[in-house]
């Protein structure tokens, strides 16, 4: 990453990091300078004990000496024997007191010793969390930086016309990066391909480069000949010798081999080739015994690198490596090309099941086989080339986080090894280093034994005799797995024995009450008791509302961080239930919410350590008191809507509800409806953001109790109305599209074509379809967060998102089932698309429409009354329906710049054509509408202004992108003309490809060019919202044509019997109209 320096004189966070990094390893160096003193310091003291040891010693000796001398001498002097005493009791308290001094000393050293450690750990945690906030920020700075890079780029290639900015569609990346990425995951745009009719992702971002790689020569010679002779062979492939031998009919095989239907190949083996034939090639199952098969062969489809084009090759996979030839003729010649297979290799499923990337060092490859069966096949055996079978369990969700992880000691056999663990779900995976990708192992702990041994002799002998620089372990966890031997897991601390020991404990499904903190051995308790509603242990001080903080975390956390957050939480929920809900503390509640519930977001471990925290705030010990206090249970309604414990907490929380239950109370009533809530969150799944400040309200000011749907938000229409619509924490786009089409009387999406979307939170004119499984409280929370972000000095808390329904998809076959919600609709928004100048009309036909739409939206035209006395007020209101009706449904171009007296001629010649209309029913007149704008042959497409990238046969100037049902259109920027049309069948590829929109068209028909490619840039969130739609258009006909097929069997003969009726009568078959029209009835 590149430096980032502001020239206004700002801090250089770089330089400053590495300037406290280096303060850091000063700082280390004089600690252990120190350290070294102290040893020598020590050595000091310890050599003069010795001495003054030596010393009383060698006074003790000659005391002893005196003593015997006035024995022999026989010296009865008292003088003599009280002198010899007194300077006795001089050096024994001579030698106490150096003693006392060097304990002293000692004890002072080892003070100072704990003090320097325990500064040198808050400097390092100090630094490290000034590094991270360093690297955030730098990242966060860079993205912005990019992000308005590319918008000031899209803004001025949009500068051209005032029509396009008039339509608002110059967009600026930076505007809505940040709630795109919130609302699609990331910002990056994905890439389809159409198999078998279906649009399938293959790639989650856009190709940057070659990014399939290929080394076959891709000239357009030999592509158009491949493809020449593919047209032919397709028709005449009808004998199944050839199809078993697969070599004379496959060696002319081309890009366009996808072709013949994937009926014609068998599902269960390829081709079925005798085993004989393929010993170069692959190898036998009987050869291989009951070992893994590590080899195949077979035809496969590559994505090419140059034009992004199928391509039929067939692949051998032998030794490790991949291999692929044109034919399988051509094994005993040079292969086109190879993908060499290693460790790092990885293998990802696209979209549907249909496509696979395998994914090299260098580059990335897309393949797909003629089957489902046969695509599963092979990736069974790369698989197992690549050594995933253990880690697929593992890898395959992206999402998933292991429940603990740590550097161990396993030893089984007598054979100890460290090794790196993680236990994710009921298995417990062991890897070399936290660094590899791929598990040497796993061990399945369902059922399994689970418990704590004293050290094995064995064991520590064999750890002993390894002379590796590891501490001394003191704790040993015996796993016995079912069927198998055991497994010994050396820990080197308490608390990690203990964390590793619970949830080891957990995942077997074992309820043993001796693991686990206190709270957690009680709830086992109650687990085994199923839940006694008389027993002693509810009344326990653990399980019950308490005043005072926690001197420790109710749940078993891996680390002294996230206990460290624990306590912290559990203060944040003290301070949510104790503080009084009043107008001006309200904002303080949200934001405490707020707080806590995004720290359980953001580290999942503590998801049961709140559940636990908030099932104790709301219990009492006596059984008259109510269950806890009204705001501990608003904040556990919150909670329920986001996500719920794991078992047995989310035993325990079941059961807490269920007795809490009580409608004659209030908190009773919370009870039942977080009962609601837990199994709207159980069928629906988790949610991926903080409760928004609308939920949170709609929680604290009334109980949800007294409403099925508690939360509720304006939709909008084109025509300028709302329909308020009812929701609840757990309820995805599609349940909520549901209600609304009942309310309004329309029908589902997948028929109407009609979807939900979002403006930006900036401000711009952008709009965001919505995907119909996330959900509506998420995306409003989401959207207030980049609200926030947007405009940090606003203080704008009661705006939220905006809501719009209206059509995304237009199918001519479902106009004739369209109700009349539908029709007011769809003419208000073809009516705005006139008014910014994106469906061509004259002007003439413009005040035609104009007038139609006024008729509907006002009804007739008032007449000023022939009497003086009101004719001034009746004539001034007909002028000003006249003028709001100018200004809302006739195009703004044709307004624009004209004189007053031209203005006036607009305004005359409208109120005769509106008055014109008197009498006509809002029925009659969308009718009209409808079938007048359906005359031009792109009605309800979606157009999007693009630029052409060289080599392009469009002129290097704006066009327009109007994708619809049929294809992709290519118009001209100002006539709205049609220059060329793709058909979604003949589409191959699109999507991303590096800042760009890509498309990649099939012809079989052109020699010179078989295959095409198109780029155009665009702004990024029309790129992503172009390759969406046209994704959408292909799988919806898809559905459509899956629906066809299961008609009935007495429907398919009445057809037949027509189509031979209408034979006999020697009539020819009418004209196949995509778009059923009527006449317009001449105004």
């Amino acid at each position: 990453m590149a430096e980032i320096s502001n020239g206004d004189g700002a801090v250089d966070w770089k330089e400053r990091c590495m300037t406290l990094e280096s303060q850091l390893l000063k700082f280390r160096v004089q600690a252990s300078k120190i350290r070294e003193l102290l040893a020598e310091k020590m050595q000091q003291l310890e050599r003069q004990v010795l001495e003054a040891n030596r010393r009383a010693d060698k006074a003790h000796q000659q005391v002893q000496v005196m003593e015997e001398k006035l024995k022999e001498a026989n010296i009865q002097t008292s003088e003599s024997e009280t002198r010899l005493y007194k300077r006795c009791q001089n050096l024994e308290t001579l030698g106490q007191e150096k003693d006392d001094a060097i304990h002293n000393l000692e004890q002072e050293l080892e003070k100072q010793k704990q003090m320097r450690i325990k500064e040198a750990k808050i400097i390092e945690e100090k630094a490290i969390k000034i590094k991270e906030w360093v690297t955030l920020k730098l990242h966060e700075e860079s993205r912005i930086y990019a992000i308005a890079k590319s918008g000031m780029r899209m803004s001025e290639a949009f500068t051209l016309d005032s029509v396009n900015k008039a339509s608002g569609l110059s967009t600026s990346c930076s505007a809505s990066g940040l709630y795109t990425s919130l609302l699609y995951k990331n910002m990056t745009v994905p890439v389809y391909t159409t198999l078998k009719g279906k649009a399938t992702q293959i790639s989650c971002s856009p190709f940057m480069d070659d990014s399939s790689g290929s080394e076959e020569e891709d000239s357009s010679t030999s592509s158009s000949q491949t493809s020449e002779s593919d047209c032919r062979n397709r028709s005449g492939t009808g004998s199944p010798r050839a199809m078993k031998r697969g070599a004379s009919l496959s060696s002319m095989a081309s890009e366009s081999d996808y072709a013949i239907p994937p009926d014609a190949y068998s599902t269960d083996t390829e081709y079925s080739e005798p085993e004989q034939k393929l010993l170069k090639t692959c190898s036998s199952s009987s050869d291989i015994g009951k070992n893994e098969v590590l080899e195949k062969s077979g035809y496969l489809l590559k994505m090419s690198g140059r034009v992004k084009s199928w391509k039929r090759r067939w692949f051998v996979l032998k030794g490790g490596e991949l291999l692929y030839y044109k034919s399988p003729s051509d094994v005993i010649r040079k292969p086109q090309g190879h993908i060499e297979l290693s460790a790092s290799s990885q293998i990802l499923r696209g979209d549907g099941k249909q496509t696979v990337q395998l994914m090299t060092e260098k580059r990335t490859f897309y393949l797909t086989a003629d089957s489902p069966n046969l695509l599963e096949e092979w990736i069974r055996v790369l698989q197992s080339v690549l050594r995933v079978q253990a880690a697929s369990a593992l890898f395959s969700q992206p999402d998933i986080r292991p429940l603990m992880k740590g550097l161990l000691t396993k030893v089984k056999h007598g054979y100890s090894k460290r090794v790196w663990c993680a236990l994710v779900g009921k298995t417990l995976y062991y890897f070399r280093s936290h660094e590899d990708k791929f598990p040497l192992g796993q061990i399945k702990l369902w059922e399994a034994k689970v418990e704590e041994v004293d050290r094995s002799c064995d064991s520590d002998e064999d750890y002993e005799a390894s002379s590796r620089s590891l501490l001394s372990t003191h704790y040993t966890i015996a796993v016995h797995p079912k069927e198998q031997g055991p497994t010994y897991l050396l820990i080197g601390s308490k608390h990690e024995k203990d964390t590793w020991l619970y949830h080891l404990t957990i995942a077997a499904g074992s309820t043993c009450v001796n693991v686990g903190s206190e709270f957690e051995q009680l709830v086992c308790k109650l687990l085994n008791l199923e839940g006694e509603s008389c027993s002693q242990i509810w009344r326990h001080p653990a399980l019950c509302h308490t005043k005072e903080g926690l001197k420790s975390p109710l749940t078993t956390l891996p680390s002294e961080a996230l206990q460290t957050e624990a306590l912290k939480l559990f203060k944040t929920c003290q301070l949510f239930i104790n503080a009084a809900v009043d107008s001006p503390a309200i904002d303080y509640h949200v934001s405490l919410a707020q707080s806590a519930l995004q720290v359980c977001l953001t580290h999942p471990e503590l998801q049961n350590e709140i559940y636990c925290q908030l099932i104790k705030q709301t219990r009492r010990r006596q059984a008259q008191k109510p269950s806890g206090p009204v705001q501990a249970w608003q904040l556990l309604a919150l909670c329920v809507g986001l996500f719920l414990p794991q078992h047995p907490f989310l035993w325990l929380l079941k059961l807490h509800l269920k007795r809490s239950t009580d409608l004659r109370t209030e908190t009773g009533k919370y009870a039942v409806y977080c009962q609601r809530c837990v199994e709207r969150t159980q069928h629906n799944g988790d949610r991926e953001a903080r409760p928004s400040r609308m939920e949170i309200l709609s929680i604290l000011l009334r109980n949800p109790y007294h409403h099925s749907l508690p939360f509720s938000i304006p939709v909008h229409f084109l025509n300028g109305t709302y329909q308020v619509v009812g929701f609840d924490a757990s309820t995805t786009v599609e349940e909520f599209l549901r209600t609304l089409n009942q309310d309004v009387g329309m029908r589902r999406p997948g028929q109407s074509g009609f979807a939900l979307f979002t403006d930006d939170p900036s401000g711009k004119d952008l709009e965001y379809c919505l995907q119909r499984s996330i959900k509506i409280c998420d995306i409003i929370s989401k959207w207030e967060q980049a609200f926030k972000q947007q405009h940090p000095g606003k203080c704008e808390s009661t705006r939220t998102v905006r809501l719009t329904y209206k059509n995304r998809l237009c199918f001519s076959k479902q106009f004739s089932g369209e109700t009349e919600r539908e029709k007011l609709l769809l003419m208000f928004q073809t009516n705005d698309q006139i008014v910014h100048g994106l469906f061509p009309v004259n002007k003439e036909l413009a005040l035609e429409m104009a007038a139609l739409v006024a008729q509907v939206e006002t009804g007739d035209y008032e007449r000023p009354f022939s009497t003086s006395a009101g004719q001034g007020t009746s004539q001034s209101k007909g002028d000003q329906a006249v003028k709001q009706a100018l200004e809302r449904f006739y195009p703004k171009q044709y307004r624009h710049g004209c004189s007053e007296e031209q203005l006036r001629q607009l305004h005359h010649r409208l109120s005769a054509k509106w008055m014109a209309l008197c009498g006509h029913s809002a029925t009659d007149c969308m009718r009209i509408y409808l079938t007048v704008a359906r005359k031009w042959p792109f009605y309800g497409a979606k157009l999007f202004s693009a630029k052409p990238l060289p080599p392009s046969p469009i002129e290097n100037t704006f066009i327009w992108l109007a994708v619809h049902e049929d294809g992709i259109s290519i118009l001209e920027y100002s006539s709205l003309c049609a220059v060329i049309t793709y058909l979604h069948k003949s589409l191959m590829t699109f999507g991303g490809y590096r800042d760009d929109f890509m498309l990649v068209f099939s012809s079989c028909h052109t020699k010179e060019k078989p295959n095409e490619k198109l780029l155009f840039t665009m702004a990024k969130p029309k790129v992503l919202e172009i390759t969406l739609l046209i994704a959408s258009y292909i799988n919806a006909f898809h559905q459509q044509k899956g629906a066809a097929h299961h008609l009935s069997a007495p429907a398919l003969l009445s057809g037949q019997l027509e189509e031979q009726k209408t034979k006999q009568m020697g009539s020819q078959p009418l004209l196949a109209n995509n778009r059923p029209t009527k006449g317009p009835t001449l105004l």
